[in-house]
């Protein structure tokens, strides 16, 4: 009996150590380095952490210049975020506190294993540095375009996107797929495929993804661009957008320069109300960009042009004078001037653009004074153009018109010097030999006039007779343009020109004065130089669909591009046609009067049995400044002599006081 109960006691007491708590089993700050290798890759100790820069690329972020990389980095690039990514990245986990010992479920271990351990983060696979992990397929394909843009593979980057627009299945990923199109193009310097590409992101609206930064994209293109107005429409159909701040004057500008290119169109055709409301909205929009912008001298500019076209319907000089337009028009170009100042520290480009603007506000001014008849402040400005500049040969020319208003005729006629050099040859002055002539014509020299008067025929009356026979043939708008483009080909390819070639070829000249025309022909110039540019590809990217479906792109700018020149030319041909006409009228007029003259002189001769005489030799100087000197012309020309030359009238009028001023017509002034 007594065994018996000392067997129950050590049951018993087995039983109470069997079921005391195990504090072993507690893991807290347990040291495991000593565990085998296949343990220790079985229980993960570290979370690889998530890149936040994935995160980030779920929003297009704006571009911030077209050189910036940033404009072209993966925040643009459309990605997605799988679930593992958009966890916050994890560091080494805290401990947690030791579970009771369960009673149940642990065959009596006190471990408590009914909980499923934390899993460890998918394997991530990566192809060429893409993150694919979570994505389909067709996203995987979309990353790898990514890819090689950020690598600066742009041929493969846009033929891989273009692989995607072309699976109708993915319908889903084409706006993201086009955009990486036509950002890599842009990087190729394809810039008018690229706009073509962003034309068709943006034609979808503005809720569509990537709408704001592709609208950010044009102002990059048009910097890039020759002429800025390829993007001008592209502007205007998206006015009413909300474009961003930073680029937000610059948009006013661009939509300023539309309506002014608009409305001059309009006036072209005869439909001056209309051109009155464009013009209204020019000056609106020249007065919401701030002062210290750098696009508001040159919308300050459009203004003072607008200003100027709406002072110019007044026909007398009096009431040009006294028209707030026309003093709107002068004081909005004096502000263009003092803002284009040459500041030390100014940007290259920026240097650039305002010595070109502050040189056309030069021109405004003189133009404007020479209207209201102010023939000396006109002298003044057009003085002010550098020699050599684009404008220089120009401001020779009309200073020449305001030294003759003025009686300065030695030097007009040494100005005109200059623009009959050899240099200056395939220039279109026409109106200089005008001039010549009747500044002979007011000299009495009439012999002298009347030769300048058969050189303007023999040279122009061609040219007139060429002309009109373009207008009266009523072609379409592109074929006056093809024409033109006829003629820069057998110049540009240097083949031989007939006599009606060497015409056709002033007529270019003629037509290129027109400034809107001569960028719209820069443009299309551009365009098929990028055309060209696809044989020098590699054969990979030369003969693929992409270049197939770009080229015929291109060729459909190209047609609208000479489709608005060819309306352009046939408007400055009729336009310059007209002129024409009435300088060969002025030149017939003139030719009456000196035959007239001659005719007065010798009536006079006869009477007085050969003794009178109507020339007298002038008394002159040749006396120069103590800066310069006096070279006396013999004929030659010499580049650093051009533009300083002064004609010496050694005879004319013997009452020079009366000379025959009643030749000047209205036309010519």
């Amino acid at each position: 009996m007594r065994s018996f109960r000392l067997i129950r006691v050590a049951v018993l007491g087995l039983s109470l150590a069997w079921t005391a708590p195990t504090f072993a089993q507690n893991f807290e700050g347990l040291d495991l380095s000593g565990q085998s290798k296949k343990k220790k890759r079985a229980t993960p100790k570290k979370k690889k952490p998530t890149r936040k820069s994935r995160a980030d690329k779920a929003t297009p972020a704006p571009a911030q210049d077209d050189d910036d990389d940033a404009a072209a980095s993966s925040s643009e690039a459309p990605t997605s975020v799988s679930p593992a990514e958009a966890a916050p990245a994890a560091s080494t986990p805290a401990p947690t506190p030791a579970s009771p010992p369960a009673n149940t479920g642990s065959m009596g271990m006190g471990l408590d294993l009914t909980q499923e351990a934390p899993k460890p983060a998918a394997p991530t696979m990566s192809f060429d540095a893409v993150d694919v992990s979570g994505k389909t397929a067709d996203r995987q394909r979309l990353e790898v375009a990514v890819s090689l843009f950020k690598n600066d593979e742009y041929e493969k980057a846009s033929m891989a996107a273009h692989e995607l627009l072309e699976d109708p299945k993915l319908a889903g990923l084409h706006t993201e797929a086009r955009y990486v199109l036509a950002k890599s193009l842009y990087r190729m310097g394809m810039y008018h495929s690229s706009l073509g590409e962003f034309s068709k992101i943006l034609s979808l609206g503005p809720s569509t993804k990537f709408f704001k930064t592709s609208l950010e994209w044009l102002f990059f293109i048009s910097r890039k661009t020759k002429n800025e107005t390829v993007i001008l429409d592209e502007i205007a159909r998206h006015a009413n957008q909300e474009f961003p701040e930073k680029y937000r004057n610059e948009f006013r500008y661009l939509l300023a320069r539309y309506h002014f290119v608009r409305g001059r169109a309009l006036d072209q055709v005869g439909q001056p109300e209309e051109a009155d409301k464009s013009f209204s909205e020019v000056k609106r929009l020249a007065l919401t960009i701030p002062r210290a912008d750098p696009f508001f001298p040159r919308a300050k500019y459009l203004e003072g042009l607008s200003s100027f076209r709406n002072g110019s319907r007044q026909k007398d000089a009096a009431a040009k004078r006294a028209n707030g337009e026309m003093l709107a028009a002068i004081e909005a170009m004096k502000e263009v001037v003092r803002l284009t100042r040459p500041v030390a520290g100014k940007p290259a480009d920026q240097a650039k653009l305002d010595k070109s603007l502050r040189e056309l506000a030069f021109m405004q001014l003189a133009r404007t004074h020479y209207g209201m008849q102010q023939n000396r402040f006109a002298l003044f400005y057009l003085g002010k153009v550098e020699r050599g500049n684009t404008q220089w040969l120009e401001a020779l020319f009309e200073s020449s018109w305001a030294n003759y208003r003025v009686g300065q005729y030695e030097q007009a006629l040494g100005n005109l010097i200059t623009l009959s050099s050899p240099f200056f040859r395939e220039e279109y002055f026409p109106e200089a030999l005008i001039l010549k002539a009747v500044i002979y014509y007011e000299n009495c020299r009439y012999r002298e006039s009347n030769i300048i008067l058969q050189d303007f025929e023999r040279t122009y009356l061609p040219v007139h007779d060429q002309l009109e026979s373009l207008v009266k043939k009523n072609m379409e708008a592109s074929e006056y343009y093809s024409v033109l483009s006829d003629v820069q080909k057998k110049n540009k390819d240097g083949l031989e020109k007939n006599e009606t070639d060497v015409i056709l070829e002033r007529i270019l000249r003629l037509a290129l004065t027109d400034q809107d025309l001569r960028k719209t022909n820069d443009s299309i110039l551009e365009l098929e130089a990028e055309m060209d540019a696809f044989a020098n590809r590699a054969d990979t990217f030369k003969y693929s669909e992409l270049s197939k479906s770009l080229l015929e792109g291109l060729k459909l700018q190209r047609t609208a591009l000479i489709s608005k020149a060819g309306i352009m030319a046939k408007g400055k041909l009729e336009t310059e046609l007209v002129a024409l006409k009435q300088l060969l009228a002025n030149g017939l007029r003139i030719k009456f009067e000196t035959t007239t003259k001659e005719k007065e002189f010798l009536e006079e001769q006869l009477k007085a049995g050969g003794r009178t005489a109507i020339v007298k030799k002038y008394k002159y100087s040749v006396a120069v400044q103590d800066d310069q000197l006096y070279w006396p012309y013999e004929g030659e020309y010499w580049r650093d002599e051009l533009g300083t030359y002064q004609y010496t009238m050694t005879k004319g009028c013997i009452e020079r006081d009366t000379a025959n001023r009643n030749v000047q017509s209205a036309e010519a002034m």
